[in-house]
């Protein structure tokens, strides 16, 4: 080694010590006969005193040192003179006295500042990762997501859990997001597929006996991205064997529950409620306007359909009598806002697919200030208020139309008054169970039903027989654990038996020869003994994420993508040469 401590290890203990240290420049001082250099590394930062008189050839190289410069001290610990200790730094009250300095390598001038955390362009700091990684919390980032996936590791070893990879080329099945394909060379015209998930691997695997299986797995979606989104991305696979649905969120439970509990003095972040709460789908949907809802704050939705329903405003009466519903958001405290500030709140409602907004500012006295008051019976204005239990000075925003988009329109709302309100304690992470989601919805554009979760994904056994005559009221044996608003990890009980997987594929028109084609390989090995299993995938990103704090999934990816799935470093997606596409017996259309 280079070094005989890191840059983050010494302390009052190790003074008269000599040691050596490598690492970068992260800040140089130069006071004529004495140089000082914090030298970092991974570990921290270590103050190196150059003096003229007693090291004057180490202080000679440290007159020609720059930022990030890559170093190599030998030297002496020693106490700051007194008065001079700094107490932010863990070494703060050591000093390293060079008697060499060695440059390893010179450095150009950065980009940006590293040593500093200012605000730089997005495109900028991805075109230069590698000295974006240098930077202080992106080192905290990526060292926090270390720790994480070592203590998955752990937790699930020790609960007997064998961790087993899986391919990372192959088959291309329908009924997920698109997929990434690879063409084979050996195999001309034919094409691998990069896993959107290990699904049916998995499932094998307790076919095959290990019972309980894990993977950090690597995972492909070509798919739109977002702040919570990327190309590639990697998951906490896991399936059991012989386990029913409260005893996968019994084991995922317990190690979010001790791995936020492990870390919360490095974090600052504190488990909201244990055990986690647990919703419905209906339930969150209805109470909240989202199926990952953040439950940090309240402010749930309030059905005012039943009140409304012969009420003087027509546009509520009549999206009523069609089959809508009237659901408002009580707003504390904002009923003083000015018409700007409403007229925001309409705008945005109106771009999440309203028809518009309608608010009632609460004032005093039981007196209200609202562009639908004279439509409204003073009995019907009551009605109202009580509901809501709004109190003067809060501000009901109401949404009227089909259920799907008042939930969509007051879910978002509720989350932007949650926001305005500072109502989202960073401190906190609210963990819950969202279960019993729909096993298929209604595919307008495709003309047939699909798989919300997957097509392996088994219902609650009392909606079995309702899969051939109402599939729209079919309820899944499936699960999300969600946290502060953000979808953490999915999974379900899972079909173990042919008889009932060909149901499924028949409910979701896949046809016996699709089936055979595609699935060919689990049908057959759901005849071999299949046990009944079931299992759950999380997200490693994600949850590394909402633990570090972050706004956006990048910040806690080494080399991640941008938007629009570009690789600013590297330059990727690039063109290949024409022999490449020859030995892969493609050829590009062009027009």
């Amino acid at each position: 080694m280079l070094k005989t401590h890191s840059c983050g290890e010494l302390r009052g203990e190790h003074v008269g010590r000599a040691v050596t240290l490598a690492g970068w420049v992260h800040r140089r001082r130069d006071h004529g006969g004495l140089v000082f250099i914090d030298l970092r590394d991974r570990e921290g930062i270590t103050q190196v005193v150059c003096d003229s008189v007693t090291a004057p050839e180490a202080h000679r190289v440290a007159s020609e040192v720059r930022n990030e410069y890559v170093l190599q001290v030998e030297g002496t610990v020693r106490r700051r003179p007194p008065g001079l200790e700094n107490p932010s730094l863990p070494t703060g009250e050591i000093e390293v006295a060079a008697r060499r300095v060695e440059i390893l390598n010179p450095a150009r001038t950065p980009p940006f500042y590293i040593n500093e955390e200012t605000e730089v362009a997005e495109t900028l700091r991805l075109r230069y990762r590698y000295l974006d990684l240098r930077r202080a919390r992106m080192q905290r980032n990526i060292l926090l997501r270390h720790r994480i996936v070592r203590f998955i590791r752990e937790y699930l070893s020790a609960r007997g859990f064998v961790e087993i990879e899986t391919p990372i080329l192959i088959k291309s099945t329908p009924e997920g997001a698109r997929d990434y394909i690879v063409p084979s060379r050996v195999h001309p015209g034919k094409f691998y597929a990069l896993p959107q998930s290990p699904q049916q691997l998995k499932q094998l695997l307790m076919v095959s006996g290990f019972e309980r299986y894990f993977q950090i797995a690597r995972c492909f979606r070509d798919e739109d991205l977002r702040a919570d989104r990327q190309p590639e991305f990697t998951q906490l696979d896991m399936e059991m064997s012989f386990v029913e649905r409260d005893d996968v969120l019994q084991i995922t439970e317990g190690l979010f529950t001790a791995l936020v509990e492990t870390l919360e003095t490095e974090t600052g972040k504190r488990l909201w409620r244990k055990p986690f709460p647990r919703l419905t789908y209906a339930e969150a949907m209805a109470r909240y306007g989202s199926d990952k809802p953040d439950l940090r704050f309240g402010l749930e939705l309030v059905d005012l359909s039943d009140l409304l329903a012969g009420c003087g405003f027509r546009v509520f009466a009549e999206t009523i009598a069609s089959g809508g519903q009237v659901k408002a958001l009580r707003a504390p405290g904002c009923g003083s806002y000015s018409r700007r500030q409403t007229d925001e709140l309409a705008e945005q409602a109106v771009r999440l697919g309203a028809r518009g907004l309608i608010s009632i500012a609460v004032q005093d006295e039981g007196q209200v200030r609202s562009p639908i008051a004279r439509f409204l019976t003073d009995e019907e204005m009551g009605a109202v208020l009580a509901r809501t239990e709004a109190e003067p000075g809060d501000l009901l925003l109401m949404v009227a139309d089909q259920p799907a988009t008042v939930a969509q329109v007051l879910g978002q709302l509720r989350l932007e008054v949650g926001r305005r309100l500072g109502l989202m304690d960073d401190g906190l992470l609210a963990f819950a169970w969202v279960l019993d989601f729909p096993l298929l919805e209604w595919n307008e554009e495709e003309g047939r039903w699909t798989a919300v979760h997957h097509p392996f994904t088994s219902a609650l056994e009392e909606d079995w027989p309702l899969l051939e005559t109402d599939p729209g009221r079919v309820r899944a044996q499936a699960y999300d654990v969600v946290c502060n608003g953000v979808e953490i990890g999915g999974g379900s009980i899972r079909i173990h038996q042919r008889e009932k997987q060909e149901r499924m594929f028949r409910a979701l028109s896949i046809s016996p020869e699709q089936a055979q084609a595609q699935f060919g390989h689990l049908l057959e090995a759901f005849e071999y003994g299949a046990p009944p299993h079931g299992g759950i995938a999380a997200g490693i990103d994600r949850l590394v994420m909402v633990l570090a704090g972050e706004p956006n999934m990048r910040e806690v990816v080494a080399f991640p993508k941008t938007a629009s799935a570009v690789d600013l470093m590297t330059d990727s997606p690039s063109e290949v040469s024409p022999r490449q596409l020859e030995e892969l017996h493609l050829r590009l259309a062009t027009g």
